[in-house]
């Protein structure tokens, strides 16, 4: 477990100019498309190195949601040592396997699969026997072991005690009440806010805000989590999330830099007509889970720029006068389609799991993989998550400039590519982070 003391602020120096704006961080879900963000944050760890940047946390607003709250509560529980916190989270995607994630073995793979093909064939029979309910297609349990031993949820208290982060925001779907939540802590006084199906509430984060964000619907089970004390069961973040980015702004960000786990916009490319093969169980499920997972953000970074530039056109008096603020962005998601990378990686999977998703309809290889979407959130292995880390890594070294702009760094040339920077940052590591 990462379990370093608390490092004291630096002393401002002499002659400090204006402070700079506030800065938030939007990690969203994915399941193992996360590993990307690492692969973001490996990058803008060393372009930070190579400015000089002296703060110890560039991010004292964080924000996470599924998978990302995962990267999101790393980074917060070690927000006096970002390098270290990046280094840990290398170290972690690095050594995943799935059954680090979930029950891979075949016994459990059969049984999980024919319990929800069963289900879903002849539920109406099997209805009255609880016992063959099953809670969720995958057990997670070995997730909650790993997170219980990686990540100490308390330290949050003594990084936002000693200055070094401002909040941390998780975010949940509550199936009890129809409420997306948003847990956050902060030693700042911010208002808890409520909006049409969604609010958000100062609690403690522990473990189970962790667990209940991260909980992909029908994949993983619900977790059990109060709210204004009264228990309710909660699913990943991702579901009924209209406005991702919000809990930054109202928590204090001035200019968020988000990262997504997949493509923004896809390319315009040539339609294929519809064959007589109909979608497989598999494919539908690929397709919920991308519009659970990255439509909303690609919809709320489109209003969010659709303000500013509104904003700008408005005279000073008038956009004085207003509420609304203008919030500068910048959005860092995959130059390729992950879909397509867990097409070619799919055969890393065990055997066992490979024959589960084939009984719900994935078949063929590579970027002619069908139900490759539903795959890519499963495949917690280590070909799948390095190209990923990798493609992070490039995709932000491309925008070296925009980064630099960003956090107002100094324009520098890059020390070393990004395969380089993957193994100097993670060799050496302790296990048992």
């Amino acid at each position: 477990m990462l379990q370093a003391v608390p490092k004291s602020l630096p002393r401002p120096g002499p002659g400090l100019v204006r402070p700079q704006p506030v800065t938030g961080l939007i990690l969203t879900g994915g399941g193992a498309r996360a590993a990307y963000q690492v692969g973001v944050l490996a990058a803008i760890a060393q372009l930070r190195r190579d400015a000089g940047a002296t703060q110890t946390n560039p991010f004292p607003i964080i924000s996470g949601t599924s998978a990302g709250a995962i990267n999101a509560s790393t980074l917060a529980c070690h927000a006096d040592d970002f390098d270290g916190a990046v280094d840990g989270l290398l170290h972690l995607w690095q050594g995943l396997h799935v059954e680090n994630i979930y029950r891979a073995d075949a016994f459990e793979a059969v049984r999980s699969g024919a319990r929800w093909l069963s289900m879903l064939s002849l539920g109406w029979a099997l209805a009255r026997w609880t016992r063959s309910r099953p809670r969720s297609l995958l057990d997670n349990a070995p997730l909650r072991d790993l997170l219980g031993r990686y990540l100490s949820m308390d330290r949050i208290e003594a990084m936002l005690a000693g200055g070094h982060l401002r909040a941390l925001a998780l975010t949940g779907s509550s199936y009890t009440s129809g409420q997306h939540v948003t847990f956050f802590q902060t030693h700042h006084h911010v208002v808890p806010w409520l909006r049409e199906q969604r609010m958000a509430v100062q609690a403690q984060l522990t473990l189970r805000h962790l667990m209940a964000s991260a909980a992909i619907p029908f994949i993983f089970p619900a977790e059990l989590v109060e709210l204004e004390g009264v228990p309710e069961w909660f699913g990943d973040g991702s579901m009924r999330q209209s406005a991702p980015i919000s809990p930054a702004v109202h928590l204090g960000a001035e200019r968020v830099l988000v990262i997504g786990a997949g493509r923004m916009k896809e390319p315009e490319g040539r339609r294929v007509g519809a064959t007589d093969v109909h979608p497989s169980m598999a494919q539908v499920a690929g397709h919920a889970l991308s519009n659970i997972f990255l439509d909303a953000l690609s919809v709320d970074v489109e209003r969010l720029r659709r303000i500013n530039r509104t904003l700008a056109l408005l005279p000073h008096e008038t956009r004085a006068a207003t509420a609304l603020r203008p919030i500068e962005l910048l959005v860092i998601a995959p130059s390729r389609r992950l879909d397509d990378l867990a097409g070619e990686h799919q055969g890393s999977l065990p055997p066992s799991v490979r024959a589960m998703l084939r009984a719900f309809g994935v078949s063929g290889k590579g970027k002619t993989t069908s139900g490759s979407a539903l795959v890519s959130y499963l495949l917690f292995e280590p070909s799948f998550i390095d190209e990923l880390i990798n493609l992070g890594m490039s995709d932000t070294l491309a925008k070296r400039a925009e980064v630099q702009r960003f956090f107002g760094w100094p324009t520098r040339a890059p020390q070393v590519d990004p395969a380089q920077l993957r193994r100097s940052r993670s060799a050496g590591f302790a296990a048992g982070c």
